[in-house]
């Protein structure tokens, strides 16, 4: 083979490369993270990478540590060059990567270096020095870059590794071999050349008012569309334009070691060929490639165990024997046809989060060569299924899914990047852990973010929570509202990164399908590309062609996969607040809502970090209280009209507020109905549509807008009211028809449950009992009682309180709303005080998470509105804390048994301690 070839296929093969976890593992294979660099622009240093990576070579000038993975701003900001441009207006004290945008708001002035008013224009150096053990000579070395943004050139002790045609793009990995520059028994010095995007894009004009005009999403030309990268870093309607674009190293740098013969793109399926019993035995299917960088041949085994990793059960093993010869490259298929030991029985499935437990199996697979393993690398799985059918009703396309067989309801929301791409590990698991808290079953990745690092996929697999990943492409960049389908540019980067991330991610049970892009698709050439290799690297989920069904396909292009049918999911929202009884009547008509894949409202963050999201809450009375301009950038002026009818409705319902606390709980009232509304709208009609989903479950960095929680990982009012508007059994009110129905999302019969229905006046006294018994065998709905008659003769304010108890008496849903003609909701100012009781029946203190448990009494015989839990240390929320229940309310003489969890991680340094409040009762501290 000669060199040429060789390299190629390292630069093919390898991408694909495993790298979940490091081991260092008995026969020498190990993997090593680098994290400690050295930082500095290439206009400061005149040295290339040849004289950069010299022995001696000390590197003039500043140099500044950065740990990776480290983006060029996120780098600066951690060295105090500039400021955060998280926090308050910060970000316009930061130069951008466009000219014309520098000069629109004068921003070359706060260029760092001297002469160049674009600090962004030229390449970063990344430097850092390794060293590899002298018993390690003669191994095989790789560099594996899990993400770079947009090119980066590779130099490793005096000696180019890579340039920068063979690494651009965001969303590619590449594995490097490092072998013959590598110097066991001493010092190594890397240097990585990070090149910007090829094209910086303009961004739409700053949101610097409070109520401002309406934000161009990758700005007015959508030309950050022309690269392969985060598309919202040009500015999106809730984050500002990130002033490098991403720039450098954002996912890890591994050192792998191994022996000659390496294991590379393995690809596992399991089949269920038993359903819709799925109790039978599933097949198991894996594919991999072997390739021989020796010049030996060799005669090993290919070894494999399968163990169950997070239950208790056997470890299962096969070993094959496979001979490789120098330079050779193999692709191995094992099945269940020829090793019965591929065939699990008595399998313990993954299930979504809701329908079952999310079980998991890690396999592990190595080379073995006279005793010596030469490769070893691991990864976890689940067993499952996953299809999906369409159905036309009445014009419009519905699409569903189905995992294991069962039909999955899709509740869940988009997924967006942070604005400097720094989620550590810890990060991604808080956030994850809170969707779950949640009863959120499925993860939008929208298409103008990115792919996620390996950490995001591990944690939806833990959690079961299926994803849905669109890949980068936007109907803002790609032409469906501005830009081009000429873009991106670069044909082959585009490909190529698709397929480093096919490989990358296909094994995890959490994918549910792929998309190609968000509100739009790319060109003919690169659409039926990334069809066809996502059927054939993958061929295990769905693909449909859009995350909204709004965007067409043009006549004779292919449709989904596996059914050629259109995407069957609509976006469109409504993104402003809108009464619930709005949705009921979008939900009732069908339409788009057959699957309504985006939806939202502006989302008011909690008091307890308004100051946070907006460093200064001082109010500008010549706008609505309590804005100023920097809520502006914050997102309030986000298509200012939705924020300002958000804040309009407010004030009508619940009377102007008169402090920030009052604005700030008022808006919580807003955010528990809105979302309230949008879920269990679409719940009456559970069984005929396929899901809906938020625009958006989480934020970039600190907004107001768009959110079931914050920047700093508080939920909002409207998280806990989504909690339990898609719990799996639920009981609930509809607005349009005075129902109470009773919703199984469950494949499994709720049994006999007690219905119980009660409207209170604004005084707490009780109007009207009813109660029902029913119960569903199946997923379902069905109604209970009709409060209709009721209601009417109720004069002025009340409320409606609902409870659902099982055979044993206990309470397994509960549910409030007020009411009031007019929506005039102002009672609410007066209601009466109430005194709440509280205890703490039981703590359980553990490694990673401690768990309380608490009843809440309300012992006299008023109402105890919206009542909010929280765990405090040293008088600061801990965020994030995991609670089973917030912001409900109490019926006279009840209680409610509620639990919290949260990270070890959060309660040093102080006493955790326990508090209750309500709307009408003051806070306390539970004992």
């Amino acid at each position: 083979m000669n060199n040429k070839l060789f390299c190629f296929l390292l630069l093919c093969l390898l991408p694909g490369w495993l790298a979940h976890r490091a081991y260092a593992q008995a026969g020498g294979v190990k993997q090593v993270q680098l994290t400690e660099f050295q930082l500095q622009s290439s206009v400061l240093t005149k040295a290339d990478g040849a004289r950069l990576t010299q022995k001696n070579e000390q590197p003039a000038g500043k140099w500044y540590p950065v740990r990776v993975p480290c983006t060029v701003l996120g780098g600066l900001v951690a060295n105090s060059v500039y400021p955060s441009p998280y926090f308050g207006l910060n970000n316009m004290l930061i130069p951008d990567a466009s000219d014309e945008f520098n000069k629109a708001y004068r921003l070359e002035k706060y260029s760092y270096i001297k002469g160049h008013p674009n600090p962004w224009k030229n390449p970063y150096w990344y430097r850092t020095i390794f060293t590899v053990p002298a018993a390690d000579k003669g191994r095989l070395f790789q560099l594996i870059f899990k993400g770079i943004n947009y090119r980066a050139e590779v130099w490793l002790n005096g000696v180019r590794i890579a340039d920068s045609t063979q690494m651009v793009g965001m969303f590619a990995e590449y594995s490097l071999n490092i072998s013959k520059q590598v110097k066991a028994g001493g010092s190594n010095i890397l240097a990585v050349k990070i090149y910007p995007l090829d094209y910086p894009g303009l961004p739409a004009k700053e949101q610097l008012k409070a109520l401002g005009p309406f934000y161009e999403n990758g700005g007015p030309t959508g030309d950050i569309g022309k690269n392969v990268t985060m598309l919202c870093s040009a500015g999106w309607d809730w984050m500002p334009p990130v002033r490098d674009r991403n720039m450098g190293i954002w996912q890890p740098v591994y050192l792998r070691t191994t022996g000659m013969v390496t294991i590379s793109h393995p690809k596992l399926v399991t089949n269920l060929p038993g359903l819709p019993d799925t109790t039978k035995a599933a097949d198991l299917a894996l594919g991999l490639t072997l390739a021989n960088y020796g010049g030996q041949p060799v005669n090993g085994k290919l070894r494999l165990s399968i163990m169950p990793e997070n239950f208790a059960g056997a470890t299962l093993t096969l070993n094959h024997t496979v001979s490789m010869q120098p330079g050779e490259v193999k692709t191995i298929d094992l099945g269940a046809g020829q090793f019965k030991e591929l065939v699990i029985k008595q399998p313990r499935l993954w299930w979504p989060n809701g329908y079952g437990r999310a079980n998991l199996y890690r396999i592990r697979l190595q080379y073995v060569n006279q005793g010596r393993v030469l490769d070893d690398t691991s990864f976890v799985f689940g067993i499952r299924n996953v299809a999906t059918k369409t159905t036309d009703v009445n014009g419009f396309v519905r699409r569903e899914f189905f995992v294991n067989g069962r039909r999955v309801h899709l509740n869940g929301g988009a997924w967006v990047p942070d604005l400097m791409v720094n989620r550590d590990s810890a990060r991604y698991d808080h956030e994850l852990q809170l969707c779950r808290n949640a009863n959120v079953n499925l993860v939008r990745i929208w298409g103008g973010g990115i792919t996620p690092p390996d950490q995001f996929w591990n944690d939806c697999d833990k959690y079961g929570l299926m994803v849905w990943s669109d890949f980068w492409i936007t109907g803002d960049t790609q032409g469906e509202f501005k830009g081009s389908p000429d873009w991106p540019l670069e044909s082959n980067v585009f490909v190529n990164n698709i397929k480093s991330t096919i490989y990358r991610i296909r094994n995890h049970p959490s994918l549910l399908v792929w998309t190609g892009g968000n509100e739009g698709h790319a060109r003919k050439e690169l659409y039926d590309q990334m069809r066809n290799s996502i059927i054939k690297l993958d061929g295990t989920r769905p693909y449909i062609p859009s995350s909204s069904g709004f965007a067409k396909l043009p006549v004779g292009w292919a449709g989904a996969w596996p059914d050629d049918g259109p995407a069957g999911v609509y976006s469109g929202g409504p993104y402003a607040w809108k009464d619930p009884k709005a949705y009921y009547k979008l939900a009732d008509a069908g339409k788009d809502w057959v699957f309504k894949d985006e939806t939202g409202l502006p989302s008011q963050p909690p008091y307890n970090t308004l100051a946070k999201n907006i460093p200064d809450t001082s109010w500008d009375n010549t706008l609505p209280f309590p804005l100023n301009n920097m809520w502006g950038y914050h997102d309030a002026a986000t298509g200012a009209a939705k924020y300002d009818e958000y804040y309009k409705e407010m004030v009508s319902r619940y009377g102007a507020p008169l402090s920030r606390l009052d604005f700030s709980n008022k808006m919580q009232l807003m955010n528990a109905t809105g979302y309230q509304g949008i879920f269990e709208s679409v719940g009456h009609k559970l069984t005929e549509t396929g899901g809906v989903m938020l625009w958006k479950l989480n934020s970039a960095f600190p907004s107001v807008v768009w959110q079931i929680y914050d920047w700093y990982l508080q939920p909002n009012a409207g998280y806990y009211f989504m909690q339990n508007a898609v719990e799996p059994v639920h009981v609930q009110f509809n607005q349009n028809d005075s129902t109470v129905v009773l919703i199984n999302r469950a494949h499994q019969p709720t049994g006999p449950v007690s219905m119980q229905a009660e409207i209170y006046d604004q005084y707490s006294k009780l109007k009207y009992e009813k109660n029902a018994m029913l119960g569903i065998d199946d997923e379902g709905v069905k109604v209970g009682v009709n409060l209709a008659a009721d209601l009417k003769s109720v004069k002025g304010f009340s409320f409606v309180l609902l409870r659902l108890k099982n055979g044993k008496g206990d309470v397994i849903s509960r549910n409030a709303y007020w009411m009031a003609p007019g929506n005039d909701y102002k009672p609410l100012n007066t209601l009466p005080p109430v005194h709440l009781n509280a205890r703490v029946t039981k703590l359980k203190q553990g490694k990673f998470e401690d768990d309380w448990t608490l009843q809440v009494s309300n012992p006299g015989n008023g109402i105890a509105f919206f009542i909010r839990p929280q765990l405090m240390v040293d008088q600061e929320e801990v965020r994030p804390s995991y609670w089973s229940a917030a912001y409900f309310t109490l019926a006279p003489n009840t209680s409610i048994t509620i639990t919290v969890s949260a990270p070890t991680s959060k309660l040093k340094g102080g006493k955790p301690t326990l508090t209750v409040e309500a709307w009408n009762a003051t806070k306390q501290l539970v004992q």
